[in-house]
């Protein structure tokens, strides 16, 4: 029964999409559309689907295969709730349900232009989009299969998605991401069929990709700091394929969101800005066929799936589609006019593109190239950490002088005085931070340039943010400041600024160290007082722990090895934090002397019993990479809100 009415649900949402898709269709000929309705009908259907599922979990109903596979009755409440995207089908659930309710959103705010044919096209290619990914799950990753035998107990999710609290937001956020950079593509892809390129729809979505742009920056963070959290190694980003797969887009979106002021303020990059909408969504799509086709070995990819030449087939449906419209409408994005001067702010925006474009292009090669080499050689390669991060160190110090810069400089023309009266207060206290470093040690150039440019890069934003607010005072109102076309951006290049702060010190400065300490034994590490006090057990029905008393300062930790009642008897490493806005220190239970007293732990017969080997891992100003990544978040939602978009001064 339960099944039955999911499978209802779906069937309707699938129905109301292609409905809606034909209605727009027809619309563009006879003057009659119903767009709101099916939009409505797909996202009430979907949201049965939802309700179902979610229902389904939360009362441990195990005649749903998969919730049989994906929950148990010891399951918390919070991660039965998040097992419904903690495996393949129930993720596309998640994904459709974000798609239709974005979907809805779109043809409520444009309700009064419905008549209008690009909306209408862009509903149309929206209504599409949302009916091929409900298509995969009334097809080939149905998620109310029916057990064909009785259950009682559960498997359970998987053990990393059942000890941290951020699998509740990392996911939905970068799905979010995702599914949002749909409307950009659909309004560009509108734009081409109806011939109105000239119009104003490219600065129209630019306000939606900022909220896909947003809710993926944070999704982003999120994930990296879950990562840090749970896989014991102390790092947060180890560029992992499916972590590249949502920096792609990322990458792309970045560079539309600006280049499409430049399109506002001097009718530049027409073919440029429609083809990053088009290319950013593929890149979705792309990342999509990485996660759920199996291709790709990550802890982060869901398993092989049947999936693979669907996403892959509408991956290339997208791109050709999208290049050949592109080349058909050609002559009509040709811009009148070009970059006048290098040092304008129209010709520092041409070089952030080049950056986060190339970047891209690179992140892309190394991602598919041992896909490509197994393809045709038979033998798997990797390609590993140093490869990426030998191109992103450049390219992010780079970013953050045109960050220093490009507020500041005018359009059309670059006057080295009027710079410099801008420029001047910002640079002299990065340089003042220079010389503190100096003396305090710091002698690497990358750091000191990176160190420089954060410093002026911060000073740019907090001079744009003083005018805003300076001339909102004037007028008697700080909402006018908040609505402020530049407040939004501003307050996203500080918390670039203040992530990136984050990432040159933790991971330039980070200590680690193995320690054997034995019962009432402690050391110092890179200045920590790290101490050991004997072994504790937690057994409950979720999971059997051996945890270590810890002590690091006047905190006391628990790091641990965990085996998780379930679908698998495997330990896993549960590390332990302490965390202030100077310092985290990270220690992970790595060995344990003698016999092995504690279960799951690896044995080192050569130490005394009851000794234990600890990882202890001291990172400075780590914390304020998250704070940075909230401050993006935050900043975007500001853009986001704003009335309507006029010059902006980011």
């Amino acid at each position: 029964m339960i099944e039955t009415l999911g499978r209802v649900g779906l069937d309707l949402a699938l129905l109301a999409a292609v409905l809606g898709a034909i209605d727009q269709w027809w619309g563009l000929r006879r003057r009659s559309a119903h767009g709101r309705l099916f939009a409505w009908l797909a996202f009430a259907g979907v949201g049965l689907a939802v309700g179902v599922m979610q229902y389904a979990l939360i009362t441990h109903d195990f005649g749903l295969a998969y919730v049989a596979e994906n929950n148990a009755t010891f399951t918390p409440l919070l991660y039965s709730i998040t097992g419904m995207w903690s495996a393949l089908e129930g993720s596309l659930l998640l994904w459709v349900l974000l798609l239709n309710a974005l979907v809805v959103g779109v043809v409520q705010y444009y309700r009064r232009e419905a008549a209008d044919a690009v909306v209408r096209v862009a509903a149309g290619v929206l209504f599409v989009t949302t009916a091929f990914f409900t298509f995969l799950m009334v097809g080939p990753a149905d998620p109310f299969l029916a057990n064909a035998s009785i259950v009682h107990q559960g498997a359970g999710p998987n053990a990393l998605l059942q000890d941290n609290p951020l699998v509740a937001m990392h996911p939905p956020l970068l799905y979010l991401g995702f599914v949002g950079f749909s409307v950009p593509f659909a309004f560009s892809i509108a734009m081409l069929v109806t011939g109105r390129v000239q119009d104003r729809w490219p600065l129209e979505q630019r306000r939606w990709t900022v909220l896909a742009w947003g809710a993926l920056s944070v999704g982003i963070v999120l994930g990296a700091w879950w990562s840090y959290q749970v896989l014991g190694w102390g790092g947060f980003w180890g560029w992992d394929p499916v972590e590249n797969a949502a920096l792609l887009p990322w990458l792309t979106a970045t560079a539309y969101i600006h280049s499409v002021i430049v399109q506002d303020r001097r009718g530049l990059f027409r073919i440029w800005n429609l083809s990053l909408a088009i290319a950013t969504f593929a890149l979705t799509v792309l990342g999509t066929f990485f996660t759920r086709s199996g291709v790709l070995q990550s802890v982060h990819a869901f398993s092989s799936s049947t999936l693979g030449p669907l996403l892959i087939g509408f991956f290339f449906v997208v791109t050709i589609g999208g290049g050949s419209l592109l080349a058909w409408r050609g002559d009509r994005l040709r811009s009148p006019v070009g970059v006048e001067h290098p040092l304008s702010r129209e010709g520092l925006f041409v070089a952030n593109n080049v950056l986060f474009v190339g970047f891209a292009i690179v992140v892309l090669l190394g991602t598919v190239f041992p896909l490509l080499y197994q393809a045709v050689n038979g033998a798997q390669v990797t390609v590993g950490a140093p490869y990426f991060a030998a191109v992103a160190a450049p390219v992010s110090v780079v970013l953050l002088g045109l960050m220093a810069l490009a507020p500041l400089v005018s359009w059309r023309s670059a006057d080295a005085g009027v710079l410099w009266s801008r420029v001047r207060v910002s640079a002299w206290a990065a340089l003042g931070l220079v010389v503190v470093l100096l003396v305090s040690g710091v002698h690497r150039w990358v750091e000191l340039v990176a160190c420089f440019f954060a410093a002026a890069a911060a000073g740019a934003a907090l001079r744009t943010l003083r005018l805003a607010l300076l001339a909102a005072h004037r007028r008697g109102s700080l909402r006018r400041a908040l609505r402020a076309p530049s407040t939004g951006g501003m307050v996203v290049h500080l918390g670039v600024v203040v992530l990136a702060l984050g990432i040159v010190t933790s991971t330039t400065y980070a200590t680690r160290s193995e320690v054997t300490l034995a019962t009432g034994q402690s050391t110092v590490v890179a200045g920590q007082y790290v101490g050991f006090h004997g072994f504790r057990s937690v057994h409950n029905a979720l999971e059997h722990a051996t945890q270590l008393v810890v002590s690091v300062g006047r905190a006391t930790l628990y790091p641990a090895i965990t085996t998780f009642n379930g679908r698998s008897t495997q330990s896993v490493g549960t590390p332990a934090i302490d965390s202030n806005l100077v310092r985290d220190v990270y220690v992970t239970f790595d060995a344990v002397g003698g016999n092995g007293a504690a279960s799951g732990a690896q044995l080192a017969t050569n130490l005394p019993a009851g000794s234990v080997v600890l990882g202890v891992t001291v990172e400075p100003l780590l914390a304020w990479l998250w704070i940075g990544g909230l401050l993006v978040g935050l900043g975007s939602a500001v853009a986001f809100v704003r009335r309507r978009h006029v010059e902006e001064a980011a």
